[in-house]
């Protein structure tokens, strides 16, 4: 008998009693990659339009111009890159999926871990593990964790192969210290396991002096393949584009190979003119790099905001170190929660939806337990009115980025403060609630 995973995510029809499984469970209505807020940076928009009239098909994993960019952009972080090592695809989850498909067997993922990658091992039917994290991050699992579950599921039959780890993590926000970083990498290569580092937020610190962040590419790199995608911190979310660092050697070669393969049959292409935008972004000229240093600047201030008024309210939350969201756990906050009918991380996510106006995807969407009253909260959403379309105002955003006090502009305090309403009224009920 094959040993699964009892604490993974519930699919469609999995949940609690009452819950209506369409719009809960199936991926179409899982979380949407955070948005940053922000209008699309005008030198961008002017090369994807000086590219618009190319009729031409991209290559499979991406043309010469834009492998190159992406060495240049990994030489620049100490990780030397040659064009025949990487591949590029439209979205790291194309990229993920080609890479599951290479290299088979079962796949481990701390929990919690980015809404995204179980979905494309289930879609391949292969086994997902969640291993926990520490305290004091999420993104990478706990090293004795890993080495526990790696020989449980092979004492039940299973062929463990792949562990996918994120050092700049979403949803939790956080970084990984090195020690444990490098902890996790020693019991992976012990296991003989190869290894996918998610490193879309690397470039995302919100204080890059005082937060130290490794690549196990640095420490590893004969079984490291790291994937980023653009959107993270130099495209916009609807310019799908993302590149792969595979390891220079023979096991490497030969992933990379397969994985070509497995792009070209899907037909996961780059278009044209996308690929024009990212080879300028992925280049890092001066626009690009003084928007990132803005955008990081502002979400940096927003992520604070919010993690103050979580952790006041009475919920526990990592301070966020990265990215566009934090994770927070309102268990402290469970008896408030259950007089408002919410006993669990989907009725959770639904409560907070409506009373905040915003997404707010509970923690079983990032493999957590159905049970543990957790949830994200993306720091976007509070930078801009949406639409009917859900798309952000990009006056708001330009706004947010000209202001010297962004926390004060109306619509960002308008959201704050229904933030602080929703979570003091949460307080305020847990006091009152008598003891059980």
């Amino acid at each position: 008998m094959r040993l699964t995973d009892p604490q993974g995510p519930p699919s469609a029809g999995h949940g609690s009693a009452g819950h209506d499984p369409v719009g809960h469970g199936p991926v179409r209505y899982g979380p949407h990659f955070p948005d940053d807020g922000l209008p699309v940076l005008p030198e961008l928009s002017a090369v994807l339009a000086a590219a618009a009239g190319r009729a031409h098909d991209e290559p499979a994993g991406g043309a010469p111009a834009l492998l190159d960019a992406a060495c240049g952009y990994w030489d620049r972080r100490g990780l030397p890159t040659e064009p025949g090592h990487v591949a590029a695809a439209p979205g790291a989850n194309a990229l993920l999926l080609a890479l599951t498909a290479a290299l088979g067997g079962d796949i481990l993922v701390p929990r919690p871990c980015a809404a995204w990658w179980a979905p494309y091992a289930r879609l391949l039917g292969r086994p997902v593990f969640h291993v926990p994290t520490p305290a004091e991050s999420g993104g990478v699992p706990d090293p004795y964790a890993l080495l526990e579950t790696v020989r449980r599921v092979r004492a039940e039959g299973g062929d463990p192969r792949l562990l996918v780890l994120s050092v700049a993590d979403d949803p939790t926000g956080t970084v990984a210290p090195p020690e444990l970083l490098h902890e996790t990498v020693e019991a992976a290569a012990a296991e003989g396991l190869h290894l996918v580092s998610d490193e879309t937020w690397r470039d995302t610190l919100y204080d890059a002096h005082a937060t130290v962040l490794l690549s196990p590419a640095e420490m590893w790199p004969a079984r490291v393949t790291v994937v980023t995608d653009l959107a993270g911190a130099l495209l916009p979310p609807g310019w799908p584009a993302a590149v792969a660092r595979f390891p220079a050697s023979a096991a490497g070669d030969g992933l990379h190979a397969r994985v070509l393969d497995v792009l070209t049959a899907l037909g996961a292409r780059v278009a044209a003119p996308v690929a024009a935008a990212a080879g300028y972004a992925l280049a890092e000229p001066e626009p690009v790099t003084a928007r990132r240093s803005a955008a990081v600047r502002l979400h940096a201030r927003v992520a604070a905001a919010v993690h103050s008024t979580v952790v006041t309210a009475g919920a526990t939350a990592r301070p966020p170190q990265a990215g566009r969201h934090l994770y927070a756990d309102l268990g402290p906050l469970r008896d408030a929660l259950g007089a408002q009918g919410v006993g669990d991380a989907q009725e959770l996510e639904d409560f907070l939806t409506a009373r905040l106006g915003m997404p707010a995807p509970g923690g079983h969407r990032f493999g957590d337990d159905l049970a543990a009253l957790r949830v994200r909260l993306a720091t976007g959403p509070f930078l801009g009115a949406t639409g009917p379309t859900g798309d952000p105002d990009a006056g708001h955003g330009a706004e947010c980025l000209a202001s010297p006090d962004p926390l004060e502009l109306p619509h960002v305090h308008r959201a704050l403060s229904r933030l602080k309403s929703v979570f003091d009224d949460l307080r305020d009920a847990q006091r009152w609630e008598p003891p059980r």
